[in-house]
């Protein structure tokens, strides 16, 4: 036996022992060096899933309530408002009778009763927007003044042991301000902003009075002087008036009245234009019981005795004539009243508690309630809340008040405000909208997922519309038809366009290519037509040669005779693209585009996109296409040939199929770098998240947008998750595209597999 396999093999039987046992021990490792590195592709991709989850789902947990202290010293009998400063440590409650008082937030004992330099009754209140925190006093006597909050922290003995100190200012002066001169001021709204303060004040018969100021500061000191600029007679309540409410940018006014309807008032027009609009809120025997406006100062918020809260906005109609119009309504419990309301001071939700000791904790962008909890057998008579929105105050009817910390973190989110229209202060109608940031403090954050979701698909869409021709049918020929020795130049060549980076690809379709395309967009589109006229042209010419001139070129090579018809092709029509616009377009096709057609044109936009994307596809769906083509196997081919197929009936019939699960993949590969590009469609596209399949307007994709806001979010904010969510949204369909990809490639596989 050893002489046996000298003979055969040269080395000894203990010699190929070891040869043997060492090989497989090679390929035991091997293998599991293969299956290591398959688990841990699979772990990795696991891992990048849950942190995109663990970052994802706070935006989706429940709010939490949790009590902290009963205020048993508390001593304020019936306050118009209630106010947490921003430690949650002290709070202010302005008196019917004293006037602000503060008091501890966690015990109710008394800390400071400022005095009014007014000896007069107290018959009206009014606030001004949440983030001045001012408010103002309307008197028996007509006059009005106003206070404003404030606060400083002294420090013990360690930085730990902060005392907030408060006391009351004067922003307008400590004199008081006459209004009705001599009446008692039984409704008051105020509103201050810039160099302009208004106040309107109405007297006991429903007689309404606007007064104007001109407001300056002094440069020595911090005195402010007031200039009456006018007083003017408003038109009288239409009925039983229990509100006044002005707007926060002092045009609009609202008259709650008879407990059921809302008069409006637009404050720039003549006197006898103001009233506008007189809308009936509720039906029935449904009565309003609590009312104020949202943060910003534009939306009312009414409640009524159904326990229902809804959402009201002035409009414009079809004929431009503005109009009180029910955006949304929220229910606390059905059937039993609301008796407060508190909104918050930096987002667009309110707390609201009702008749029968429940509080709900709602947020009008998401729609809906993000918590509720009855606290209580009694009515809640009021509710304080911090600017921070993470203490709240909540009293009951004969209860002590009781301090609760929430916690509330991202109430404005919801699947609805993600991906259904939203209907947006000031806007004429429900919409998608993505707008993050702005410069306004009472901006509301519009995060609708569906314009960057749409922009993606819509980039994706026109890429793969350049690119799947393109590539595949190039991927054929060179496969199929082409020479072996130019096949061998033409592959590498277009695999080596995939090693061009994105941002060089981006920086030439934002900086040179979009205004190419729009300086010459007649001759864009002429490419579009005459270079296949060209091609055709040429084939037709080609074949019509005589066979002595056409066999000189070698079979495989004609394709390179197309190149300079292509190029001439391409140079003809931006030659010709200037007679065209002056002949068809006025001189500039753009502006017909943009006027005569009424579509929009930006310059960055779609088609500069799908061409820019489409050349980075390109190289991705050729190769895999190619590959899959040329590894069918020529017994295929030559046996489909030689039974009389001609080589076009062999390809589309043998060829195609074969290769169908691999073209198939190339696509879905093709498709997935086209969904999760992210500078190209960042300098090219101009970045705005609109809803139009136009293709001459931009787009904002999931990724570029990430890559634009996410420097500028706040960790940990609803800003910064939302972004995850859209990276996980970028996760999600991509698995569900290789998913899916994976499936019909293994079905069309076992269906061709036996040819």
């Amino acid at each position: 036996m050893e002489s046996t396999s000298e003979a055969l093999f040269g080395v000894s039987a203990e010699r190929l022992t070891k040869m043997r046992r060492y090989r497989k021990l090679k390929d035991q490792v091997a293998a599991k060096a293969i299956s290591a590195g398959g688990v841990g592709v699979i772990f990795a991709i696991c891992l990048i899933f849950f942190y995109l989850l663990y970052e994802v789902l706070p935006l989706f947990l429940p709010a939490s309530m949790e009590e902290r202290s009963s205020l048993t010293h508390y001593q304020v009998e019936d306050p118009y408002f209630t106010v947490l400063e921003e430690q949650g440590q002290v709070a202010l409650a302005v008196d019917k009778v004293r006037g602000p008082v503060f008091y501890n937030a966690r015990s109710g004992e008394l800390v400071e009763q400022p005095q009014l330099p007014v000896d007069q009754p107290i018959t009206a209140f009014s606030k001004d927007a949440p983030g001045t925190r001012s408010f103002a006093l309307g008197f028996a006597d007509g006059s009005v003044l106003i206070q404003k909050p404030s606060y400083h922290i002294e420090y013990g003995a360690t930085t730990q042991d902060k005392t907030v100190v408060p006391s009351i200012t004067y922003p307008l002066g400590e004199e008081p301000i006459s209004v009705l001169e001599g009446e008692a001021v039984a409704h008051l709204a105020y509103r201050e902003s810039g160099d302009r303060v208004r106040i309107v004040a109405a007297n006991a018969a429903g007689e309404l009075f606007m007064k104007d100021f001109a407001k300056t500061e002094s440069f020595l000191s911090d005195e402010v002087e007031l200039e009456e600029i006018d007083r003017v007679q408003l038109p009288s309540a239409s009925g039983t008036l229990n509100k006044v409410l002005l707007s926060l940018d002092q045009r609009w006014l609202f008259l709650v009245e008879n407990q059921r309807r809302v008069e409006v008032m637009d404050l720039r027009n003549p006197v006898a234009d103001m009233r506008v609009d007189i809308a009936e809120v509720v039906s029935g025997d449904t009565r309003i019981t609590v009312s104020d406006f949202l943060l910003g100062g534009f939306s009312l918020l009414l409640a009524d005795t159904q326990g229902v809260i809804s959402q009201w906005f002035v409009t414009y109609n079809e004929a431009n004539a503005p109009h009180l119009v029910k955006v949304r309504s929220l229910t606390l419990e059905e059937g039993t009243p609301i008796t407060t309301l508190q909104t918050e001071h930096r987002r667009k939700g309110f707390i609201a508690g009702d008749a029968a000791g429940n509080v709900g904790l709602f947020n009008t962008t998401a729609e809906r309630e993000v918590k509720d909890e009855k606290i209580s057998a009694e009515p809640i008579r009021w509710i304080a809340m911090s600017p921070r929105g993470d203490s709240v105050l909540f009293k009951a009817q004969q209860e002590a008040p009781r301090n609760f910390y929430i916690h509330n973190e991202h109430p404005e989110v919801s699947w609805h405000s993600m991906w259904n229209k939203v209907w947006y202060e000031r806007y004429e109608e429900p919409t998608f909208t993505w707008q993050s940031s702005s410069a306004s403090n009472d901006f509301e954050p519009k995060f609708s997922l569906m314009p960057l979701t749409f922009g993606t698909m819509k980039a994706a869409f026109y890429a793969m519309l350049v690119a799947v021709p393109l590539a595949i049918c190039g991927a054929i020929y060179t496969a199929y038809f082409m020479a072996p020795s130019l096949r061998t130049k033409v592959k590498p060549t277009i695999e080596l366009m995939e090693a061009m980076p994105t941002v060089i690809l981006g920086f030439l379709a934002g900086l040179w290519l979009a205004p190419l395309v729009e300086a010459h967009l007649a001759g864009v589109t002429s490419i579009l037509v005459l270079t296949p006229i060209f091609i055709i042209t040429a084939a037709f010419l080609w074949s019509r040669l005589p066979r002595e001139i056409s066999t000189r070129v070698p079979d495989g090579y004609v394709p390179v005779i197309l190149i300079p018809v292509v190029v001439l092709a391409g140079a003809l029509s931006m030659w010709l693209s200037d007679p065209i616009e002056m002949a068809f377009f006025n001189g500039s096709m753009r502006d017909w585009v943009s006027h005569d057609l009424g579509i929009d044109f930006d310059q960055r936009n779609s088609l500069v996109v799908g061409l820019a994307m489409g050349f980075a596809v390109i190289p991705t769906i050729f190769s895999i296409t190619e590959d899959a083509i040329f590894a069918v196997p020529k017994g295929l081919t030559q046996g489909s040939l030689a039974l009389g197929a001609t080589p076009w009936q062999t390809l589309v019939r043998v060829v195609m199929p074969t290769a169908s699960p691999g073209i198939f993949s190339a696509l879905m590969i093709g498709l997935g770098r086209a969904v999760g590009e992210t500078m190209i469609v960042l300098m090219a596209t101009g970045n705005t998240p609109i809803m139009d399949m136009n293709i001459f307007e931009g787009l904002r994709t999931l990724s570029a947008n990430i890559a634009v806001e996410m420097p500028e979010a706040e960790v940990d904010s609803t800003h910064f998750r939302i972004l995850f969510l859209s990276g996980l949204v970028l996760f999600i369909f991509t698995f569900m595209v290789n998913t899916t990809a994976e499936v019909v490639r293994q079905r069309l596989r076992e269906k061709y597999g036996s040819l």
